[in-house]
């Protein structure tokens, strides 16, 4: 689960983060976690969700390689493999320090996020590649949403392991070389990216919606959660970044 920021622009692919942090998102872990009583639940829900995704993509991006079309291909994919296994050690190790079961911590998300991977499985090497750049990342912006209202030292985590691990521009190369090469290439992938943007979305919030802690924090009344006005903003955010990674691989969104 990564977030991938065009190569052209990446600052404007990103969620906007608050001019001013308040409440929950000015303190840090051991502040936050002590009150209200279910953020520290809501804490343990997304590291879960997160480090479950982490590993989830650390095997996918493993098979994927068996489907590159060249030895600098599989090995480029290996090293992102292995840059995703270090996230997902990071958010392991986090869970255990504040006290949570980290394979207890993951266990809620494991259906949902394979069966996300199981409808959006990839027939080829290229849809393998826009799945990674432009399904995963519709993901993550959500999550980088919602750390803008996490403590200081959660959000600080989370924005760490959605950095891009390199599938960007690689994958950029990649897509925009083979539909040079066949300009029916692009149609296809444009269609296959758009069915990737409504699961990825639909995924994500299931996410919340299952649980019970995370919604209460995000939507839930605190003064630094989402408001219904402010819910419509972020999945236009969302939906902005997706159509700039579209035309960075030369497809229409």
């Amino acid at each position: 689960m990564r977030f991938m920021e065009t190569p052209d622009t990446p600052a404007e692919s990103a969620p906007e983060s608050p001019a001013e942090v308040t409440g929950v998102a000015a303190q840090d872990w051991a502040k936050a976690s002590a009150e209200p009583h279910y953020y520290r639940a809501a804490v343990v829900d997304l590291l879960g969700a997160l480090a479950y995704g982490e590993l989830a993509a650390f095997e996918r991006l493993a098979e994927d390689a068996k489907l590159a079309p060249t030895l600098g291909d599989k090995a480029e994919l290996a090293k992102m493999a292995s840059a995703e296994f270090h996230h997902f050690e990071q958010l392991r190790d986090r869970l255990s320090a504040i006290g949570a079961e980290p394979t207890e911590a993951m266990e809620p998300f494991v259906a949902a996020l394979d069966g996300f991977h199981r409808q959006t499985a990839p027939s080829d090497w290229l849809e393998g590649l826009v799945k990674a750049y432009v399904g995963d990342s519709i993901a993550s912006d959500f999550y980088r949403e919602v750390a803008a209202r996490l403590d200081a030292d959660t959000r600080e985590l989370v924005l760490a392991v959605l950095d891009d691990t390199g599938h960007a521009s690689f994958a950029v190369e990649k897509v925009r070389a083979a539909i040079e090469a066949d300009p029916r290439v692009g149609g296809r992938l444009a269609l296959w990216a758009r069915r990737l943007m409504g699961e990825a979305l639909s995924q994500s919030q299931r996410v919340v919606a299952d649980r019970d802690a995370l919604s209460t924090m995000l939507v839930g009344g605190v003064a630094d959660g989402f408001d219904l006005a402010e819910v419509g903003r972020m999945f236009s955010r969302i939906t902005e970044a997706h159509t700039k990674r579209m035309a960075a691989l030369g497809l229409a969104a």
